[in-house]
C-alpha cells in the first residue's frame, strides 16, 4: 500500500492479489530483472537488499517491503533498469495474466452485484441493463458506525441508499417527542428512493443498528445526468439500446471500396515515406498506370505483429476502417499481403501531421483548437454511434487533408464493443491513457472523452498535462487528477472548465458520455457561436491551410531514410483474410 500505483486499488483487490502471489528465493549476486528484457512480473521484497542498476551505474537500493516492476503487470514492456540481489533474498511474485484476470473478475463481479441491487428497486426496474450498469458506476460506498443517523426526519435529502451489509432501524417522532421504531431494514433493502424524483423533507429517521453498516449511495444530480428526469421516464417501457451496428451501411461501404479501386501491389510505385513506427512505415505511392492518383500505403511487418501478439488489433483496424465512411476519418480502400508485410491502401492526407504543425508553432489559440476538437468530436460521434471506441487520440494520429480538415488515422487500438459492456485491454499512449485503463477497471467509450480533454490541453499549451520521465510516473500523475496540474496563464477559464469536464476521474461524469451525449459538448460555452453544420458540410475555412502542390507532394512531412532493415518471412498464415 506504500506503492504509488498499487495504493489506488481497492482493499478487496489487494487481498486477492496477495493471495495469488508466490514466494521466490533469490541467491546473492543474481539478477531479478535485467534492463532491456521483456518483463511480465511484479515483485515485492520479503527479505534481503537489492541494487537498482541502469546502464551499469547503481542508482539506489531497495530494502524489505518495496514493490517494483509494476509496469510489467499492466502490459508487455521492456525493463528500464536492472535489479540485482546484494544479499540472499526472498521475493513475492505476481504474474501479469494473473493480475489482469483478478482485476477483470473483481470488476465484473462488482458491476453485476450492483446492477442486481438496482434491479430490485421498483422505481428503477424498467431501465435497461445498459443504463443500470452506467448507474452502478456512480454508486458510492459509505460506511457508518452503530448509532449513526443516515437520514434525519424533517431534513431535505437528495440521496438514495441500498444496504449492502448490516442493518438499520426506521423511526418516527411519536406524540411525546420520543422516537418510535417502525421497522428494521437489512442487507438488500433500500430507502430514500423518492429523493431521486424530487427534493422532499425526509419523513423518518434511519439509524445504523449493526456495529458496521455499508450502504451504496446514489445522489439525484449524478442520476439525472445519466438517466434524466425519472418523473418523465417512469411510465415508459425500455428496451436495451442496440450496439449501433448498421449492417447495410457497412455492406454498402465495403462494396463501394471494392469498386472504387482495382489495383494490385505490383501496380504501386513508392514516391516518399510519410511516417515510420515500430510496426513498419507509411509510404506515399502512386499507380503506374494512373500517375495522377496517389495513396498512402501502410506497410506492417508481419513478424513484429506476431512477436507482439497484435494480430487481433490489425484485423480490428482493417474491419473497422473498411466499415467507416466519415469525412474526418481516413478511408481504407484495399489490403494486400506478402511473405513479409501486411499492406493497407488508404487515402493520402498530404497536409501533414497536426503534431508537426503544433511543434513548429508552439501552441494554438482558442479558435484554432476549437476547429480541430470539433472535427474529432464529429468523428467520435460517428464511431460511438456504431459501437466503436478509438482509444488512440493524439496529435500524431491527426493528419490534415489538402483543404486543412482533420483526418483521423491509425485505428490499431480501435474496438467494437456492445452498449453497456466494457473491455479490459491495456492500450493507448501513456500521456493520454484514462485512469480506468491504468487501474484495470474495465473501460468503454468514456476513455475517448478523457483523451479529448488531454488533446485540448496539448493543443492549447503545446505539451500534454501529464508528463514524466517514464510511463509509470506518468500513470501515477494521471491518477492524482487534472486538478493537480498548473494550467498556463494564456489558456482561458472557459477552456479550462471544458477540459476538466472531459477529464473527470469517474468516467460516467465526463461531458459527452451523459444522457445528452455530444450535444452537451456542442452546447458548452467554449463552443458558443461555433458553426457545427458548416464543419460537417466542410464549408468552414480551416484555421491552417496547408500548401499541397500536387497529389504526390510530401513536403508537409518530415524526411525519413530508406528502410534498410528488411524483416524475415512470416508464413504462419494468420493473415489469410488480408
Amino acid at each position: 500500500m506504500e506503492n504509488d500505483f498499487l495504493k489506488n486499488l481497492s482493499s478487496g483487490q489487494v487481498r486477492e492479489l496477495v493471495d495469488a502471489m508466490y514466494e521466490k528465493t533469490i541467491p546473492k549476486g543474481c539478477y531479478v530483472i535485467r534492463e532491456g528484457e521483456n518483463g511480465s512480473h511484479l515483485y515485492v521484497s520479503g527479505e534481503g537488499e537489492y541494487d537498482v542498476i541502469k546502464e551499469g551505474k547503481v542508482l539506489g537500493k531497495l530494502g524489505v517491503g518495496k514493490a517494483f516492476g509494476e509496469l510489467a503487470i499492466l502490459y508487455n514492456c521492456k525493463r528500464t533498469a536492472s535489479i540485482k540481489a546484494v544479499t540472499d533474498g526472498k521475493l513475492w511474485t505476481l504474474e501479469r495474466s494473473v493480475f489482469q484476470t483478478i482485476m477483470m473478475s473483481t470488476g465484473l463481479k462488482k458491476t453485476e452485484k450492483q446492477v442486481n441491487f438496482l434491479k430490485i428497486v421498483p422505481l428503477l426496474s424498467t431501465l435497461p441493463s445498459t443504463l443500470l450498469s452506467k448507474v452502478s458506476d456512480v454508486l458510492e460506498l459509505e460506511v457508518y458506525k452503530k448509532g449513526d443517523y443516515i437520514v434525519r426526519e424533517g431534513t431535505s435529502g437528495d440521496t438514495f441508499y441500498i444496504i449492502c451489509d448490516g442493518s438499520v432501524k426506521v423511526t418516527k417522532k411519536g406524540e411525546g417527542g420520543s422516537e418510535e421504531e417502525i421497522r428494521t431494514l437489512k442487507k438488500g433493502d433500500y430507502f430514500g428512493e423518492q429523493a431521486l424524483l424530487k427534493t422532499d423533507l425526509r419523513t423518518a429517521n434511519v439509524v445504523a443498528v449493526s456495529d458496521s453498516l455499508e450502504c451504496l449511495t446514489l445522489d439525484r444530480e449524478s442520476f439525472f445526468q445519466l438517466v434524466g428526469d425519472l418523473n418523465e421516464l417512469k411510465d415508459k417501457t425500455y428496451k436495451d439500446i442496440p450496439n449501433g451496428r448498421d449492417e447495410k451501411h457497412e455492406t454498402d461501404i465495403q462494396q463501394t471500396n471494392k469498386e472504387y479501386i482495382d489495383v494490385t501491389l505490383d501496380d504501386l510505385e513508392v514516391i516518399a515515406t510519410l511516417g515510420v513506427g515500430g510496426f513498419g512505415r507509411v509510404e506515399l505511392v502512386k499507380c503506374r498506370n494512373r500517375p495522377t492518383l496517389a495513396y498512402a500505403l501502410k506497410c506492417l511487418k508481419k513478424q513484429h505483429i506476431v512477436e507482439t501478439q497484435q494480430q487481433e488489433h490489425v484485423y480490428s483496424e482493417k474491419n473497422i476502417l473498411l466499415a467507416c465512411r466519415h469525412h474526418f476519418i481516413t478511408r481504407l480502400f484495399k489490403t494486400f499481403k506478402d511473405k513479409k508485410y501486411i499492406y493497407m491502401l488508404m487515402e493520402a492526407s498530404l497536409g501533414g501531421e497536426l503534431w508537426t504543425i503544433l511543434r513548429d508553432r508552439g501552441w494554438f489559440d482558442d479558435s484554432t483548437t476549437r476547429f480541430y476538437i470539433g472535427c474529432v468530436v464529429s468523428a467520435f460521434d460517428y464511431l460511438h454511434s456504431r459501437g466503436i471506441i478509438y482509444r488512440d487520440l493524439k496529435p500524431e494520429n491527426l493528419l490534415l487533408d489538402k483543404e486543412g480538415y482533420i483526418k483521423m488515422v491509425d485505428f490499431g487500438f480501435s474496438k467494437r464493443i456492445d452498449s453497456g459492456r466494457k473491455t479490459w485491454t491495456f492500450c493507448g499512449t501513456p500521456e493520454y491513457v484514462a485512469p480506468e485503463i491504468i487501474l484495470n477497471k474495465g473501460h468503454d467509450r468514456a476513455v475517448d472523452f478523457w483523451s479529448l480533454g488531454i488533446l485540448m490541453y496539448e493543443l492549447l499549451a503545446g505539451t500534454p498535462p501529464f508528463t514524466a520521465s517514464d510511463p509509470m510516473k506518468v500513470y501515477n500523475i494521471i491518477l492524482k487528477g487534472i486538478d493537480q496540474i498548473d494550467v498556463p496563464r494564456h489558456i482561458s477559464r472557459v477552456a479550462v472548465t471544458l477540459m476538466k469536464r472531459f477529464c473527470k476521474e469517474n468516467p460516467v461524469e465526463r461531458i459527452g458520455y451523459q444522457k445528452d451525449g455530444v450535444q452537451d459538448i456542442k452546447k458548452h460555452r467554449w463552443f458558443q457561436g461555433f458553426d457545427w453544420d458548416g464543419l460537417n458540410a466542410k464549408t468552414l475555412t480551416p484555421p491552417i491551410l496547408p500548401a499541397v502542390a500536387s497529389a504526390s507532394d510530401s513536403s508537409n512531412f518530415d524526411k525519413y531514410p530508406r528502410d534498410e532493415n528488411i524483416p524475415s518471412d512470416e508464413l504462419s498464415g494468420w493473415d489469410k483474410d488480408f
